[in-house]
């Protein structure tokens, strides 16, 4: 099991192309970054990985992510992270708090609402964020967010990242195991 540790070389950065298949972009990743249209930032999580490409998003720029929140993800978003996390459908409408009946209702209208999307931006930002922990091997990335982990009190992070607070917690033990602090 390879966990990514933090270095100070530039990583490749997933970008999907709108009309072709994703290339690696070499460029300096940093931590964090501050949003707004002008800016022309990227939704890049600490990690350099690109989160919005679970979701299959054409576009990593922060404003524009913002904007198709706000107005609500499409539905088929919902099943890419389903294909790209081996997630069951329950699993998944679990973490992202969407009752089943309520799923359906929005697959036939094959749109999530904002508070929806934000909550599946968050998912896909955790699993974005373990799968680039263990070196892009997500079936790794996903057992480990499915085990309890000591660093979180015994919680298993799949059940805290349901919750903002959660899911800032399981990052920070994530950006610890990544700077080589074992927890």
């Amino acid at each position: 099991m390879a966990i990514r540790r933090s270095s100070p070389l530039p990583r490749a950065i997933e970008v999907p192309e709108p009309d072709g298949p994703k290339t690696a972009r070499r460029t300096q990743a940093k931590p964090r970054e501050a949003t707004g249209a002008a800016s022309g930032l990227h939704a890049v999580d600490p990690a350099g990985r690109s989160y919005v490409t679970l979701l299959g998003l054409r576009s990593v720029r922060t404003a524009d992510i913002v904007q198709t929140v706000q107005k609500g993800l499409p539905f088929e978003a919902f099943e890419r992270f389903l294909t790209n996390t081996s997630l069951s459908s329950a699993d998944a409408a679990t973490l992202v708090g969407i009752p089943l009946r309520t799923l359906s209702r929005r697959k036939q209208e094959a749109r999530l609402q904002p508070d929806e999307s934000d909550r599946l931006l968050r998912a896909a930002r955790i699993f974005g964020r373990a799968i680039g922990l263990f070196e892009g091997d997500r079936d790794e990335g996903r057992r480990w967010l499915a085990r309890p982990q000591r660093a979180l009190g015994g919680a298993v992070p799949l059940d805290l990242a349901s919750t903002e607070v959660g899911a800032l917690a399981v990052e920070r033990v994530i950006d610890q195991l990544e700077q080589g602090v074992f927890v």
